[in-house]
């Protein structure tokens, strides 16, 4: 699930200067979501964290690794987002399914996407440390909407969670390289339709 979840920096928490490996994971941050993985090096992400290299790598021990952890970081984001999301509906899956539908929605005008999906085209060598990351997280969200699939009485919990888990990732694509107008816009009716075939019409107020 992409979100617009941010950490806590030093201005917003109003604290003490974050220290150099948080200064570090913020400027790559934003500076990932800007520019895209590849096209930031490690000498533009310790300038923008008002660092140097040398204290880059001695938190990380390569550009790798902190790419990992920056993913690491979004994933657990995404997933205390969802559940934040989730609770008030506790015990009403059918509402947990429309309200994550909604959401998604929501989110989808001007999104540039999920950051672990569009870190997952940057990246397709297998063994790179970002790749675990991402797979897991993405397998433990689909997991998760199959479970309240389930829980809602879908009649195939495995084949729903799968159509509405591609309709979204397809609707941030589009919305990307189409804009609002393009098909993405019809992701919130599309994805109704396909709770309701199985779950049957929703007619409560």
């Amino acid at each position: 699930m992409s979100n617009s979840f941010n950490p806590p920096t030093s201005e917003t928490a109003g604290k003490a200067p974050l220290p150099p490996r948080e200064r570090i994971l913020a400027a790559a941050r934003e500076l990932f979501g800007l520019h895209g993985i590849r096209g930031v090096g490690v000498d533009a992400i310790a300038a923008a964290a008002d660092s140097n290299k040398m204290t880059l790598y001695r938190h990380f021990t390569s550009k790798d690794e902190l790419v990992a952890e920056y993913l690491r970081r979004e994933a657990q984001g995404e997933k205390a987002y969802l559940e934040a999301f989730l609770a008030p509906h506790a015990g009403n899956p059918r509402a947990m399914l429309d309200t994550w539908i909604d959401g998604m929605a929501q989110g989808l005008a001007g999104s540039r996407g999920c950051p672990l999906s569009n870190a997952a085209v940057e990246l397709p060598e297998k063994d790179h440390p970002a790749r675990r990351v991402i797979e897991e997280h993405k397998q433990a969200m689909r997991d998760r909407i199959v479970q309240i699939c389930r829980e809602a009485g879908a009649v195939n919990p495995d084949l729903l969670a799968d159509e509405l888990v591609l309709l979204v990732e397809g609707a941030h694509v589009t919305m990307q390289s189409v804009g609002p107008a393009g098909p993405g816009c019809h992701f919130r009716r599309m994805a109704k339709a396909l709770v309701d075939a199985q779950l049957g019409k929703d007619d409560s107020p």
